[in-house]
């Protein structure tokens, strides 16, 4: 044993020497994951003590478990737990789609120029701050007068209080969602797509398959590995809501809490009238947890299925 580990030594650092540029240039990360990521590990102890600034984290007082007691008793739990998890779902699923659909039709196109015009303005949204995006859909939907019920009257439609319907809300964040978000995406799974051999497309061609064919026999099943690895490194994040777009879109307006008020929000309102440090740590402390038993879960499945698609 102690000669295979010798071995196994000898061989790493013989990598390293032969190598040494490529782990230079992995340092910054390593080092950025250290700083921020597993050093902070140690401010978990916070979830379970009654936290306080002028005692620090070693001396503030132990309390056990008694931090989630409000979050997992409070009432209004099984609404934010539901949001929160609804709303993800419809954010991976359309995203996803989009993206794919968005990367399959870049594919098809052959003027480099249009295609890198086209590229740049369906990626720009995801450079949007989420305040400017939500100044935008105020001017849509929001106000006496909004300019979405303008256009529906344009129409003969029936205009609509935006801000008063909680249900329409969840369809329209998702729609948001997709517009900010796909672009990106697709440019992950174009590099995909640009990665598969070209003799493949030329072997299809000459046994007369359509592009509709070739997209549908060879494309698709083979990007469907990198399908699943974002899916599953989106699901680890399923029950962190993203604060930034609901707080800048919804922000205080409790009329649609119902559909929209998510775990992030809910503990940004409680963090304002408590300043209990504890539980917004133990709620954190939760969605992680709950967020690395969803992504073993699904890894697990994925690995059922196709072995190749797995993260692990």
């Amino acid at each position: 044993m102690q000669a295979e580990r010798k071995a196994r030594r000898g061989s790493k650092l013989r990598q390293i020497a032969n190598n040494p540029f490529l782990y230079v240039m992995a340092v910054p990360g390593l080092l950025f994951f250290l700083i921020f990521s597993y050093l902070p590990i140690y401010g978990i102890t916070i979830a379970f003590k009654d936290y306080n600034f002028s005692k620090g984290i070693t001396g503030s007082e132990w309390v056990g478990f008694k931090n989630f007691d409000y979050f997992f008793t409070s009432d209004d739990f099984w609404i934010v737990l539901r949001n929160t998890l609804g709303l993800n779902l419809l954010f991976i699923i359309f995203t996803t789609i989009t993206a794919v659909l968005i990367a399959l039709m870049f594919n098809e196109i052959r003027n480099k120029y249009f295609k890198r015009i086209s590229q740049s303005l369906i990626f720009l949204p995801y450079f949007m701050s989420w305040i400017v995006v939500g100044m935008i859909v105020q001017s849509l939907f929001g106000g006496e007068e909004p300019m979405i019920n303008a256009w529906l009257q344009g129409l003969g439609m029936e205009p609509i209080n935006w801000m008063f319907e909680a249900k329409l809300w969840p369809a329209i964040l998702t729609v948001i969602r997709v517009w900010q978000g796909a672009g990106y995406l697709s440019i992950i799974f174009l590099a995909a797509i640009t990665g598969i051999p070209e003799d493949m497309y030329e072997a299809a061609r000459i046994d007369g398959a359509s592009k509709l064919q070739i997209m549908l026999r060879i494309t698709l099943p083979l990007l469907v590995p990198t399908i699943m690895i974002m899916t599953l490194l989106s699901v680890g994040k399923i029950f962190n809501g993203d604060f930034a777009m609901i707080y800048a879109i919804i922000g205080d307006n409790s009329l649609l809490y119902p559909t929209t008020d998510v775990i992030d929000t809910f503990v940004f309102r409680s963090m304002r009238q408590l300043h209990d440090f504890g539980m917004s740590s133990a709620v954190g402390l939760f969605q992680s947890v709950m967020g690395l038993l969803f992504v073993l879960a699904a890894n697990w499945v994925t690995r059922r299925v196709s072995k190749e698609s797995a993260l692990f």
